[in-house]
Formats: structure tokens, sequence, C-alpha cells
């Protein structure tokens, strides 16, 4: 079932979505051959919330993350996390965060489209197809992120 079936645009006072969500997998699929591969690892961890008044916190961090011992290390671990936040709106099946604040500066001031559903205490994200720079040579790609409802 889709949000769209249960959540008009102007309902965000919906249960169905508000709530803190723990990362269940973070794949990513690539549209040429449909061949996923798990960025972070088999076991990243990170949480996705919605508040009724309309704030989204996203945050996703790799398995094994190690604190860095100097700049370069340090550095580094911004690859390994994704990290935003903002007013979201929910049109139909995707929110759309208007992010204000983000571990990559290029987001702030953009809209984020991310598709979903939710069954149950299951949601499943989708990012729509692009061309990502760290594995552009994989052409068109989409995240497909699962979380569980925290109880």
């Amino acid at each position: 079932m889709t949000l769209s079936s249960v959540q008009s645009t102007q309902a965000i006072t919906s249960p169905s979505v508000h709530g803190a969500w723990q990362l269940l997998s973070y794949d990513v699929e690539q549209q040429s051959s449909s061949d996923t591969f798990a960025p972070m690892g088999d076991q990243p961890t990170g949480y996705v919330i919605f508040t009724p008044e309309g704030r989204l916190s996203f945050m996703l961090s790799a398995e094994g993350r190690k604190p860095g011992s100097n700049a370069e290390e340090r550095s580094a671990l911004l690859s390994s996390m994704i990290a935003y936040t903002g007013i979201y709106r929910l049109e139909s099946d995707r929110w759309i965060t208007e992010v204000d604040v983000a571990w990559n500066p290029e987001w702030v001031g953009t809209e984020q489209t991310r598709f979903f559903t939710i069954d149950g205490d299951m949601l499943t994200v989708h990012t729509p197809w692009r061309v990502m720079p760290n594995w552009s040579e994989k052409g068109l790609t989409r995240s497909i992120v699962r979380f569980q409802l925290c109880r």
C-alpha cells in the first residue's frame, strides 16, 4: 500500500509516517542490470524521523566506522555517512524535503525527493534514478532503503 492511498498532501497529521524508523538495509540498484550492492556494508545503522510539525531528520552510517586518527582519516569518514534535515511535505507516494542542514553542503537549499511505501511497520524508500559520482561507471542507479518503525 502506498501512502497516497491513505494520506493527502495536506494531511501530515497521519500517524502512519510520523515517528522514528530504524534502518534495516541500504542497497543500491543498477538500472541497466537490476544488480544491487550494499555501499555501506551489510549492517549499516541509521534512522529517519518524521515529526508531526513537518520536520525530517535522516542519518545513515556505514558498517564498521572507526574514529579517524588524523585529518585524512577524519575527512574520509564523510563518505561513509548520509545526514540531512529539513522541512518535508508529502505528495502522493513521495516525500520532498527542503534541506536546510546536510553532511554534504551541495544539498543545502535543494529539494530531495524520495518515493516510499509503508506496509505495517515497514517503510521502504527509493531515490529517483540518477548517476552517482561515487559509482558513475554503473550508470543510472537508485538507493533502496528499508526501515522498521521503532516501538
